[in-house]
């Protein structure tokens, strides 16, 4: 049966609480008490459908953007960036106690070096290895189960992480994003990041995935090499149809239909049954992971 995951929290915070993100970073928001209770408020509404649907749920930390050049840009040292990653593997710990028969599995959330739509410099596996390992070393001594990689770029970052995380020794994964034509920001096709990716880590990462781009975008591309979309296990599609270039320029929030969501992941899921986790990026809240826990998990399951 498939584990769920979260949605989108960033747009969900600008959009749905009128929360200024300065650079999309949420993390600033742990060193708030009412920035906690917000934060505290988003992941609760998902630990109660994996609740009620009797399903697994992976949460993903508030900390896309708490890495060096990120934090450095709004008054954060290495030090406190380790407080903070820190703080946000601890504060889903604590919510996770208070749903007691939800397995959850905490993941250390972290994003790229760069801009996530359009990457200013490709990084060599060298580079990003060492510029993510102190974030990974925060979540691994935070008590993290996993490390995540989301809105991966270009093949080189991703070997970079995996490599920083096997040497740290916590579980990763990696997911890519993709344009409208299923290739990523750098034009590499989907499956040849995974068989480089792989080729270059031993296939070390626990799966690999596809956020921020609705299904629209990757359905074929999923379809190009099996063998490679097969290691396929995170999906944390976007609701909206728009490319990266107009939601980087949307003033309103486009979140589209939870339930047409929900039937494409279906869909999906059907057709490839190695997807695993399952959840939503920029757009989506807790309405759609609801639509998609409908949609995917059988009804009735024993927990």
């Amino acid at each position: 049966m498939p584990l769920l995951t979260d949605s989108g929290l960033e747009t969900w915070l600008v959009f749905h609480r009128g929360v200024e993100l300065q650079d999309f970073a949420a993390f600033t928001l742990l060193d708030d008490d009412d920035g906690r209770e917000i934060l505290a408020e988003y992941f609760r509404a998902h630990l109660g459908i994996a609740s009620r649907a009797g399903a697994g749920l992976v949460l993903e930390t508030p900390t896309w953007r708490a890495s060096l050049d990120w934090g450095a840009r709004l008054g954060y040292d290495a030090a406190a960036l380790d407080r903070v990653n820190r703080a946000a593997v601890a504060l889903l710990r604590e919510l996770g106690r208070e749903f007691d028969g939800v397995g959850l599995i905490v993941s250390g959330n972290l994003g790229p070096r760069g801009d996530g739509y359009a990457p200013d410099q490709l990084l060599t596996p060298d580079e990003a290895a060492s510029y993510h390992r102190a974030q990974i070393d925060s979540f691994a001594a935070a008590g993290a189960d996993r490390v995540t990689m989301l809105t991966a770029t270009h093949f080189g970052e991703a070997i970079g992480v995996v490599r920083a995380a096997v040497d740290v020794g916590v579980p990763v994964v990696i997911a890519f994003t993709v344009e409208t034509d299923g290739r990523l920001p750098s034009d590499q096709p989907l499956h040849e990041a995974i068989t480089e990716l792989d080729a270059a880590t031993g296939g070390a990462a626990l799966h690999l995935g596809i956020n921020c781009a609705h299904p629209d975008h990757f359905t074929a591309a999923l379809d190009a090499d099996h063998a490679a979309t097969a290691r396929i296990g995170l999906l944390r599609a976007n609701a909206s149809r728009a490319s990266h270039a107009e939601l980087d320029e949307a003033e309103e929030l486009d979140d589209g239909d939870p339930d047409e969501l929900a039937n494409l992941y279906a869909r999906l899921l059907h057709r490839h049954p190695h997807l695993e986790v399952l959840g939503g990026c920029c757009g989506t809240d807790a309405r759609h992971v609801e639509a998609i826990a409908r949609a995917c998990i059988p009804a009735g399951r024993p927990r």
